[in-house]
């Protein structure tokens, strides 16, 4: 099945912790601090896979977590650093921040890696928070806490010639007969139920990546048929081969009806440069009209070309027609140049309030990340934090909120008691 849009959750490795140890040798009776420090949390990174060409991998994971880091040691040894989650995508993959509704960057190449999620650093021993004021600190810091996001990943296929036109014109016909994809064919609408991709060669050096895109029909622009699922794909294809059934009742409408849903979906897929082309010359009533329909397009501008996809007449000058026009045609740019996704929290944004139990509420990401990190059984270890609440101005904005003796003042998970 193919599979071009997918929701999937990542989750970042925690921090190692960092110890409190100290030194203990036979003849040495007063070693000092040496514990050792926490081992970074593994991050989680999408890497372009030229084994893929579909996100169907995701159907049946949607859940990726990179490995914690390892606490520290003794004698200052730094915990292992947790192996980072790597997870293959297909070329031309888009991903998105689902909850933030936000673009985070696009690999196109294979090779392409992008973070979506970095690991927390491991915590500090409590080697390193010896100074001249205190030779023996009883202090360390957890590990930091890992990032989870919910990504939405979004395909579209890179190809360099995009074949698009009504159910049944014989796209699938024309890619099977110049390259070496094999499309499913029938001479019913909708054969082609998800789009296929062929390279025709062109010379000994030179290939051309073919997309043929399920038949289009009115609406589809708004979903109806096959719809916007499929429309996206010729948004990366530098030309476009519009093709037409040359049994139709009407290939002119035909044309102008495909190229308006082009329209209404993107301005930019109108704009592509379209090689025109009348298929199923083979077939007698075909080749009768063709004088007809050739002076009716010229008279619209539009230089119509004579095939046969199933007698395979005249493809290889379309196809050198449609590469000819894709080397003038600039690829769009990306959006922005993002290759590592991490929003930086602001250490001073915090918001207060009060629970119908009459406890009180500290929410913001930095002064929830810092109680993550606290080892609550260590003295020093509080104290730290809290001048880390009285710096930012936490301590104050409580005070001046209404905080009594004893009151409950609740952050992340954890029930702290409030004492003047």
């Amino acid at each position: 099945m193919f599979l071009d849009e997918v929701t999937i959750t990542v989750a970042s490795g925690r921090g190692g912790n960092g110890v409190v140890h100290f030194r203990r040798e036979k003849y040495v009776p007063r070693g000092g601090p040496d514990g050792g420090h926490g081992g970074k949390g593994g991050d989680v990174a999408l890497v372009c896979s030229k084994a893929h060409s579909t996100l169907s991998y995701f159907r049946h994971k949607r859940r990726f977590a990179a490995e914690n880091g390892r606490p520290g040691g003794g004698n200052n040894r730094t915990g292992r650093s947790g192996d980072d989650q790597l997870i293959p995508v297909p070329a031309g993959t888009i991903v998105h921040d689902d909850e933030l509704d936000r673009w985070l960057g696009e690999l196109i190449e294979p090779g392409d890696r992008l973070v979506v999620g970095r690991g927390g650093r491991g915590g500090r021993g409590n080697s390193r928070y010896v100074n001249s004021r205190n030779q023996a600190p009883r202090m360390a810091e957890k590990g930091e806490p890992g990032e989870t996001r919910r990504l939405r990943l979004e395909l579209k296929l890179i190809a360099d010639v995009g074949i698009v036109g009504a159910p049944n014109a014989g796209k699938s016909t024309l890619l099977a007969a110049v390259t070496n994809a094999r499309p499913q064919i029938g001479d019913y609408p909708f054969t082609t139920l998800q789009p296929q991709l062929g390279v025709a060669e062109l010379d000994d050096e030179t290939g051309l990546v073919l997309a043929d895109i399920p038949g289009l029909i009115e609406g589809a622009h708004a979903g109806a048929g096959l719809g916007t699922a499929f429309l996206k794909h010729i948004s990366r294809t530098r030309s476009v081969i519009h093709l037409l059934d040359g049994t139709a009742p009407d290939p002119l409408a035909d044309f102008s009806q495909i190229n308006a849903e082009l329209e209404l979906f993107d301005p930019q897929l109108a704009r592509k440069p379209q090689v025109v082309a009348l298929n199923k010359l083979d077939l007698p009533e075909v080749t009768l009209r063709w004088p007809e329909l050739e002076a009716k397009f010229k008279s619209r501008g539009v230089q119509l070309r004579p095939i046969s996809a199933l007698a395979r007449q005249g493809l290889r000058e379309l196809i050198l027609e449609a590469a000819r026009l894709g080397q003038t045609t600039q690829v769009e740019p990306q959006e922005e140049e993002l290759p590592i996704y991490r929003p930086e929290p602001n250490g001073s944004e915090y918001r207060i309030s009060r629970a119908p139990d009459g406890s009180w509420r500290i929410e913001g990401t930095a002064i929830e990340r810092a109680a993550e990190m606290t080892y609550w059984e260590y003295e020093e270890a509080v104290r730290r934090f809290q001048g880390m609440l009285t710096r930012i101005g936490v301590t104050e904005s409580l005070r001046e909120a209404g905080a009594k003796d004893g009151d409950t003042v609740l952050i992340g998970d954890h029930e702290l008691e409030w004492r003047e």
